[in-house]
């Protein structure tokens, strides 16, 4: 029996990949701007709907990750091939710039109502409350992992920390979610 090889599909999908993220990161570092529009184009939407997981709000997530855009574009030198891939890169920038805003506008210390839907037709409504019930960076981690795929290793680079931090987070960040859901408080 005759197995397809599939590592080395991946691997050059892979290589593919870094190529392509290389040369659309000198095309950036030499200011071309029709490279910046193609590269805004492909991930602005994944960026703002990362943003407004983070922030809540869908109107700052895209000033954070227009202010994310205009850092990439003014520095795009920061940009370490050997450590990631770009479009972690650009999230990383998005994530510090979101983590200024919070800084900049702290949560209002009210009271979260203890009372929950019962009705399971409304389990986007119940996720979405659990979730915007976690801390901003509990938030923003489990989005990056679940919903955008990061890979721990990724993670580590956009967030600048070791990975057992990250895992270690994302356990943290599940677990209050799990309270949450369970009704067991934050």
């Amino acid at each position: 029996m005759n197995l397809p090889d599939l590592g080395s599909e991946y691997f050059s999908e892979a290589m593919a990949d870094a190529h392509d993220d290389q040369e659309s990161w000198e095309r950036l570092s030499r200011g071309d701007a029709s490279a910046f529009e193609g590269f805004y184009r492909e991930h602005a939407g994944r960026l703002q709907n990362f943003l407004w997981r983070y922030v809540g709000d869908a109107k700052v997530a895209e000033d954070i990750a227009q202010e994310a855009f205009l850092r990439l574009w003014q520095r795009p030198n920061g940009f370490n091939p050997g450590r990631g891939t770009l479009r972690a890169y650009l999230f990383g920038i998005g994530a510090k710039c979101a983590a200024d805003w919070w800084r900049q506008h702290p949560l209002p210390t009210t009271e979260v109502p203890p009372d929950r839907p019962s009705a399971r037709n409304d389990s986007p409504a119940l996720i979405a409350d659990a979730l915007g019930r976690l801390d901003p960076d509990a938030r923003g981690l489990l989005w990056l992992r679940e919903a955008e795929g990061y890979s721990y290793a990724e993670l580590a680079d956009i967030l600048q920390i070791p990975i057992g931090t990250v895992r270690s987070r994302l356990f943290t960040a599940r677990e209050q979610l799990r309270r949450i859901w369970k009704g067991e408080g934050s």
